[in-house]
């Protein structure tokens, strides 16, 4: 089985912490070179100068505000004339918390263009490269909500459906071409998000953060929370050569907490 990710160049959204420094962590294992995005250039080059370089991979980063789509649009479109993006793994931070009735236009049009509008403008940019080389990888980092709305993430739940839809969508009309399109699906997972999500659940219940998080965890069949590189390796099972039959799917990572199949 070919796993390996040796000469391969992959773009990794909100690469500075969490589940997309966990990615980049587990795809330079696997060979692959590195380009890391998010807006702070300083722990960007923190994460940089962590990953595995053993096989003479070259590992670099590019500091951007996903709320400017222009900019965006504009420093990867430099990126791509002098690299080939082989790998692009699209994830940025979710909406804040809060429920529905309780959200404002611009909080839907903000997680609109934040996650939707720039999986678009970064798949458009990279899939020239895949196309003429016959190979590419689109992996979008989502959310159990898709298959099961989560309390509390109203914003949140409603654009990681209209993700979805974008990438099944995308996955039938690039498959001709050598490219897969696929979304991971995190439950719970320790990162800054989770943190916020069980402040606001704190509150809401009446509860201390450690009893949130306790009765999280009872949730889970496995009974503890993921960590990011956990969901770093299916990311990276989806970007090798191994998974070419895999595609337009929506893979859960939460411990079979998810209630579907």
């Amino acid at each position: 089985m070919d796993m390996t990710l040796k000469g391969k160049n992959a773009l990794v959204g909100g690469g500075s912490r969490g589940i997309g420094k966990g990615v980049a962590m587990q795809l330079a294992r696997m060979g692959a070179n590195i380009t890391l995005l998010a807006r702070d250039a300083a722990k960007l080059s923190e994460v940089c100068h962590q990953l595995d370089d053993s096989q003479g991979q070259h590992h670099d980063f590019m500091s951007v505000d996903f709320g400017n789509v222009k900019d965006l649009r504009k420093k990867v479109h430099t990126l791509v004339l002098t690299k080939r993006i082989d790998i692009l793994v699209n994830n940025t931070g979710g909406p804040a918390g809060g429920t529905l009735d309780d959200a404002s236009p611009v909080e839907f049009l903000e997680a609109f263009n934040n996650h939707l509008v720039c999986n678009q403008v970064l798949s458009q940019l990279v899939m020239k490269g895949m196309k003429s080389n016959g190979y590419g990888r689109i992996i979008n980092i989502i959310s159990t909500s898709v298959k099961q709305p989560i309390d509390g993430l109203g914003v949140s739940n409603t654009i990681r459906g209209a993700v979805a839809s974008w990438a099944k969508t995308l996955s039938n009309e690039v498959a001709r071409f050598g490219i897969t399109v696929n979304n991971v699906l995190p439950g719970y997972t320790s990162t800054e998000r989770l943190d916020e999500l069980m402040g606001y659940r704190a509150t809401k219940w009446n509860m201390t953060k450690e009893e949130v998080k306790a009765k999280m965890e009872e949730e889970v069949p496995i009974k503890r929370f993921a960590t990011p590189e956990e969901v770093g390796g299916v990311v990276a099972f989806l970007a090798s050569p191994a998974a070419s039959y895999v595609n337009g799917i929506n893979m859960p990572v939460d411990g079979g907490k998810t209630k579907s199949l």
